[in-house]
C-alpha cells in the first residue's frame, strides 16, 4: 500500500474527480490544436563552417598559411568532435563538428567561443586574407521555398518582383528568413581593347582611378544658418552605365570620351553565380524558413492566403511555382498517423469489448481518451510538437497505456465476483496492484531510458520517443488508480456466474499445459535456455540498418564533374538532366541548383556547399512507386549520357544526414601515397558486386599555367610581380573598380578586357603591359609560361589530408552487410601500411556504430534503474534474479519476428528491444507479487505459482494481445516498421515464457512440489 488510497480519496470526492476529468479533456482538446507540427523532431545540427579566402594563393600556399592556421586554432574548440576542410586556391572552407553529447546551450556558448578564438589569431593570418567568416545557421530549414520563372521580363526585372515578394511574405506570421536562390548580380562592365589602349598611349590604372574618384561618396560639409542646416552635396555620382560611358579623359593631349575607347554594357556576373532551375527553366526562389516552435500547417496556411494575393498582383509572364512543401507533407503524415492511431485504438477497444464484456471493454474505452487529453497539454509544457518520433511514440504509448487500466478493471470484476461493493471492489486494485504497477510503469519507462540520453545526434533525434513514452505511462497510472475505479463505481456491475465456453477452454488448455511445465522444469528451463541461445546465433542473420530511406516521393540526383570543371559545365549538364526529366510520366515537378547544393528544404538533408563543378536536382516523383522506376532510369540516363559526372541518385535520408552509404577514408601526411592507397581500397570495394558507382571526393589534378616573371628583367623595366598580377587579373578576370549604387542593389563596375582577349593564352603573350612612363610592353618580354599541374581541392580531417572513397549499392544491399564483407580485405590492407597512414570506415556504418556506442553506453544506467525499482518491489535477490533471466528472453521473438518479416534490426529496432526489458519486466513484476500474495494467503509455492499464474493470466494476454495487435497500424511503415515487429515477436514469446517458466523458476527455487489433490485444485480454480 502506497500511503493514501488514491482510489478511495477520488471515490470520496466524486464531484472533484468527475470536473477534474472534464476539464482535463477541455485542455487536451486545446492543447491537440495548439501543438505545434513539424515533419522530423527538432535537432541541433552541431556543425559551424569557418570560411576564408587568400585571393591569388595557390592550393598549397592556402593550405599551409591558411587552413593550418586556423585548424590548429579550431582543435582548442570545446566538446570538438573532428575538423574536416576544404582547400582551394585561394579559398579554405572548415566544418567544425562537435560531439552529439552537445547540449543546446554547450553548442551556442562554443560557436561565441569559436568567434573569440579565431578573432584572437586573425592579425597572425597572411596580409591580404578576406575573413574569416562564420555561418551557424548551418541547420536552418527551409521547408516552403517557390520559384519564379519569367516570360518577357529581364533577370533584373524578376529579381524586383521577387525582392517585393520577399519583403511582404517576411510579415507572415511564424516566418523567420527568407532566402533568395538563384539571383544573379547585375554588373557595368567596361570592356577594353588592349592593342586600342596601347595605340593610344592610355595607362588604365589612370583611368581607373579617375572613375573611382569621381563616383566616391564624400561628405562635402554643411552651413548652418540661424534658422536651418544646410547640407552640401557635390554631384559626379554615378547612376547608370551611361553616366560611365560618357565621362571624358585626357589622352595624348586631347580629350577621349570612355565609350570611344570602351565598350561600356550591363550584364550579369561572369561567371554567373550560383544558379536555380524549376522544371528546367532558369528562376529565382525564395526558401522560406519557419520561427523555431512554429506549426508548419498554419505557417503553410498563411504562405498559400499570401501567395494568392501575391499571384494576383504580378504581371502575365512572372510565375510562382510551388517547388517544396514542406506544409502538404507534414499534413499528409499527420493524417497518417492520426489514422494509425485511430485504428490502434479500434483494436485495443475491439480486444477490450470482446475479452472484459462491454462495461469493462467501455472503462478502457474512456481510459484512452483521458489519458491522451492529460498528455497533449504536458506535451505542449514540454515543447514536444507533433513529428514523426513523438507521433510513432504514442502509438507505441497507447499500446503500452491501457496495461494499467486493464489491471485495475479486472481486479475490480474479481472482487466484485466475490461479493464485495462496488466502492471494496474498486478500492481493492489499489491496495493489491498500485505499487505493482506503478514499479513495473517505473521499469517500462527505464526500458527506454537509452532513446531518451544517448549522447548522440541519433539520441537526439528520437528523444520524444522516451519523452513521450514516459509521459503516457505516468500519466496511465494516475488514471488507473484515480480516474478508473470511479468509472468502475458507475459502470460495472457484479458479472453473472455464466461464462463463455471458449475462454474457459483456453484457460483450462494454459493451466494444463503449465503444470506440465512445472513438473517437467529442467525441461522447461532447459528447453527456454536453447530457444535464447539459438537467437543468440541467429542474430548474425539480420540485415543491419541505420535508419531507413524516407516514404516521400522525392529523389535527389547529386552529379560532380571533374573538380575543374566550370560552373558553365554545370549547367549544360543540368539542362541535359533537365531534357531527360521533361515530359517523364513519372516526374510531379523537380528543381535544379547548379553550382551549389540544395537548400536544407528538410532537416536531414545532407547539405552540400557551393562548387562550380556540383549541381544538385530535386526530383519529386508523382507516388512512391513512381519513384522507384525514376530512380532506374535516372542512374541509367546518367550513366549513359553524362558519364564524365559522378551520379548519386538517391531518396531522401531519414535521421542524422550521411551521404554516400559507403565510405572509407585515407589518410596519411604525404598526397601521393594517400592517392595511392586509395586506389587499392577502390579496387576493394568495386570487386564486390553490391558496390557500385566507386568515386573519389578529390583526386585527379588540374591544369594550370604558372607565369615565371623574370625578376631583375621586371625591375629593370620598372614593373613589380604586384602589379603584373593587377594587370592580368583586370585584363582575364576583371577588377571590381567601382560601384553604382541603384535603388537597393549595388551594382559593381569591373573593368576587364574583351572576349577574344580574355579567353586566349596567345593573346596573354603579346599582352601589352604599361609601364611607369607611359610606355607599354609584351609580357613575353620579361616572362615565360609553363604548364603545371595542382589538386583543384583538397580535404582534410583533423589537419591530415584525407580522401575518401566511396560507393552506392546495388539492389537491397544494406550498407553494414557490404562493409562486413569488405572488412577482412581492408583490414588485410591496413597491415602493410607506414603507421602514419589509414583507413577508416566512415558513412552509414560509421554513424550506425557511433549511435549504437551512445545507446549501449546508458544501459548501465537503464539496468541499474529497473534493478533499484525491481529490488525496491521485491525486496529480494532470488525473485530480482528470476525477473532479469525471463527478461531478455524477449530476443527469441525479436529474433524470429525479424527473420520472418526480413525486417532490419536498426537503429530505431535496437531501441525496441531495450525498451522491451522494461515491458517484460513489468508483467514479472506483477505475476511474482501476485505468487507471494497467494503464498501469504496460507498456499504452497506450487498452489500459489499455479493459482497466481491462473488469475494473472486473462490481464497480462490482454495487455500483452492489445499491445501486439495495437501495433499493427504503424508495422508496415518504414520508420517504425522493425521496431513495431521486433516488439510484436519480443513481447509475444516473452509474454508465454512469463506465464510458464517464470512460475516454473519460482517453484525450482523455492523448493515447492505438486500437492496430491491438484486435480481438485485445478477444477475449483478460475480465471
Amino acid at each position: 500500500m502506497i500511503g493514501v488510497n488514491l482510489s478511495d480519496w477520488a471515490l470520496k470526492r466524486r464531484s472533484l474527480v468527475a470536473y477534474i476529468m472534464i476539464i482535463a479533456v477541455l485542455a487536451g482538446v486545446l492543447s491537440y490544436f495548439r501543438l505545434g507540427r513539424n515533419e522530423d523532431p527538432a535537432f541541433i545540427i552541431k556543425t559551424m563552417v569557418v570560411q576564408a579566402a587568400w585571393p591569388g594563393a595557390s592550393v598549397e600556399e592556402t593550405m599551409k598559411q591558411l587552413t593550418e592556421r586556423l585548424e590548429r586554432k579550431l582543435q582548442d574548440t570545446p566538446h570538438l568532435d573532428f575538423l574536416r576542410s576544404f582547400t582551394r586556391a585561394g579559398l579554405t572552407t572548415i566544418f567544425v563538428n562537435l560531439k552529439g553529447s552537445a547540449s543546446a546551450k554547450e553548442v551556442l556558448d562554443t560557436w561565441y567561443q569559436v568567434r573569440k578564438n579565431i578573432g584572437d589569431i586573425r592579425h597572425t593570418l597572411p596580409a591580404g586574407v578576406v575573413g574569416p567568416g562564420f555561418n551557424d545557421d548551418f541547420g536552418d530549414t527551409f521547408g516552403i521555398i517557390y520559384g519564379f520563372t519569367s516570360d518577357g521580363f529581364t533577370q533584373r526585372e524578376l529579381r524586383d518582383y521577387v525582392e517585393d515578394i520577399r519583403s511582404r511574405l517576411l510579415l507572415v506570421p511564424d516566418v523567420s528568413k527568407i532566402e533568395i536562390l538563384g539571383a544573379q548580380d547585375e554588373v557595368i562592365f567596361i570592356e577594353f581593347s588592349k592593342r586600342q589602349l596601347a595605340t593610344l598611349g592610355i595607362d588604365r590604372s589612370a583611368l581607373i582611378a579617375a572613375l573611382q574618384a569621381q563616383n566616391i561618396v564624400r561628405p562635402s560639409g554643411a552651413i548652418q544658418t540661424g534658422t536651418e542646416r544646410i547640407t552640401l552635396q557635390v554631384s559626379g555620382g554615378f547612376q547608370s552605365e551611361q553616366d560611365i560611358a560618357n565621362i571624358n579623359f585626357a589622352a595624348g593631349g586631347r580629350m577621349l570620351r570612355l565609350s570611344d575607347i570602351a565598350q561600356v554594357r550591363r550584364g550579369y556576373s561572369d561567371p554567373p553565380e550560383p544558379m536555380f532551375r524549376v522544371n528546367g527553366q532558369p528562376a529565382i526562389g525564395l526558401a522560406i524558413a519557419m520561427r523555431d516552435g512554429g506549426d508548419i500547417l498554419a505557417l503553410g496556411r498563411n504562405i498559400n492566403k499570401a501567395m494568392a494575393q501575391i499571384t494576383a498582383d504580378l504581371p502575365i509572364g512572372i510565375e510562382p511555382k510551388l517547388v517544396a512543401d514542406q506544409a502538404a507533407v507534414v499534413d499528409k503524415a499527420i493524417g497518417e498517423f492520426m489514422t494509425s492511431l485511430l485504428q490502434s485504438i479500434a483494436i485495443i477497444l475491439v480486444v477490450s469489448f470482446i475479452s472484459l464484456g462491454v462495461r469493462p471493454g467501455l472503462i478502457i474505452a474512456l481510459a484512452i481518451p483521458l489519458t491522451l487529453a492529460i498528455v497533449f497539454p504536458v506535451m505542449q509544457i514540454s515543447n514536444i510538437d507533433m513529428q514523426r518520433v513523438s507521433l510513432g511514440a504514442l502509438i507505441i504509448a497507447l499500446a503500452l497505456l491501457v496495461d494499467d487500466a486493464m489491471t485495475t478493471t479486472d481486479a475490480t470484476l474479481n472482487r466484485l465476483a466475490q461479493g464485495d461493493s462496488k466502492v471494496e471492489a474498486a478500492t481493492y486494485a489499489y491496495r493489491t496492484h498500485a505499487f505493482a504497477m506503478l514499479a513495473g510503469t517505473l521499469v517500462t519507462i527505464a526500458g527506454f531510458i537509452p532513446v531518451g540520453f544517448a549522447a548522440s545526434n541519433a539520441g537526439e533525434y528520437t528523444f520524444s520517443l522516451f519523452a513521450v513514452v514516459a509521459i503516457a505511462l505516468l500519466v496511465s497510472w494516475f488514471v488507473a488508480v484515480i480516474f478508473t475505479p470511479l468509472l468502475g463505481v458507475l459502470i460495472l456491475a457484479p458479472p453473472t456466474q455464466t461464462s463463455d465456453a471458449a475462454p474457459g477452454k483456453v484457460f483450462l488448455l494454459y493451466r494444463g499445459f503449465l503444470s506440465f511445465a512445472m513438473r517437467a522444469k529442467w525441461l522447461t528451463i532447459l528447453a527456454s535456455l536453447m530457444l535464447f541461445i539459438a537467437s543468440m546465433l541467429a542474430m548474425p542473420l539480420l540485415p543491419r540498418q541505420f535508419f531507413p530511406s524516407s516514404d516521400r516521393p522525392e529523389l535527389l540526383a547529386d552529379l560532380s564533374l571533374p573538380q575543374n570543371s566550370s560552373i558553365y559545365a554545370s549547367e549544360t549538364a543540368a539542362k541535359r538532366l533537365d531534357a531527360a526529366l521533361t515530359g517523364d510520366p513519372d516526374v510531379a515537378r523537380w528543381s535544379t541548383y547548379v553550382g551549389h547544393g540544395a537548400i536544407r528544404f528538410y532537416l536531414p538533408l545532407n547539405v552540400q556547399l557551393p562548387n562550380d563543378f556540383f549541381t544538385q536536382a530535386v526530383i519529386v516523383a508523382k507516388d512512391v512507386a513512381a519513384r522507384e522506376r525514376l530512380h532506374a532510369k535516372l542512374e541509367k540516363f546518367l550513366a549513359e549520357e553524362i558519364p564524365n559526372a559522378i551520379a548519386f541518385v538517391a531518396p531522401l535520408e531519414l535521421g542524422p544526414p550521411v551521404g554516400w552509404p559507403v565510405q572509407y577514408r585515407v589518410s596519411g601526411p604525404d598526397l601521393a601515397r594517400v592517392r595511392e592507397i586509395a586506389l587499392k581500397v577502390a579496387q576493394i570495394v568495386a570487386a564486390d558486386p553490391r558496390a557500385k558507382q566507386v568515386n573519389f571526393d578529390w583526386m585527379e589534378p588540374d591544369r594550370q599555367v604558372r607565369i615565371r616573371v623574370d625578376q631583375d628583367e621586371a625591375r629593370l623595366l620598372g614593373l613589380s610581380s604586384q602589379a603584373i598580377a593587377s594587370v592580368l587579373n583586370t585584363v582575364v578576370s576583371g577588377t571590381p573598380i567601382t560601384q553604382v549604387r541603384d535603388d537597393i542593389y549595388l551594382v559593381n563596375v569591373v573593368a576587364r578586357a574583351v572576349d577574344e582577349q580574355r579567353v586566349s593564352l596567345d593573346g596573354l603573350r603579346t599582352l601589352q603591359v604599361p609601364l611607369p612612363g607611359g610606355q607599354t610592353v609584351p609580357l613575353s618580354q620579361f616572362a615565360t609560361f609553363e604548364y603545371e599541374q595542382e589538386f583543384p581541392l583538397i580535404w582534410r580531417r583533423d589537419r591530415v589530408p584525407t580522401l575518401t572513397v566511396q560507393a552506392a549499392l546495388a539492389g537491397d544491399a544494406l550498407p553494414d552487410t557490404v562493409v562486413g564483407t569488405l572488412t577482412p580485405a581492408i583490414e588485410n590492407l591496413k597491415k602493410t601500411l607506414p603507421a602514419s597512414y589509414d583507413v577508416v570506415v566512415g558513412g552509414t556504418v560509421e554513424e550506425s556504430r557511433k549511435s549504437q556506442a551512445s545507446v549501449m553506453a546508458v544501459v548501465p544506467l537503464m539496468l541499474l534503474a529497473m534493478f533499484t525499482i525491481l529490488m525496491a518491489q521485491l525486496q529480494s535477490f532470488s525473485r530480482l534474479f528470476m525477473v532479469a533471466t525471463v527478461a531478455p528472453l524477449g530476443l527469441i521473438g525479436v529474433v524470429a519476428a525479424l527473420l520472418v518479416s526480413n525486417r532490419p534490426l536498426g537503429f530505431v529496432a535496437i531501441l525496441g528491444v531495450l525498451a522491451l526489458l522494461g515491458m517484460i519486466s513489468k508483467n514479472a513484476v506483477i505475476l511474482i507479487g501476485q505468487i507471494d500474495a497467494e503464498r501469504a494467503g496460507g498456499k504452497s509455492p506450487w498452489e500459489a505459482a499455479v493459482d497466481a499464474s491462473s488469475s494473472r493470466f486473462r490481464p497480462i494476454m490482454l495487455t500483452a494481445l492489445s499491445t501486439i495487435l495495437g501495433m499493427i497500424p504503424i508495422a508496415p511503415t518504414v520508420f517504425w516498421g522493425p521496431m513495431a515487429f521486433a516488439i510484436m515477436g519480443g513481447l509475444l514469446v516473452a509474454t508465454i515464457l512469463t506465464l510458464v517458466l517464470l512460475p516454473t523458476l519460482y517453484v525450482t527455487w523455492f523448493g515447492g512440489k505438486e500437492a496430491a489433490d491438484a486435480s481438485v485444485s485445478s477444477a475449483q480454480a478460475g480465471p
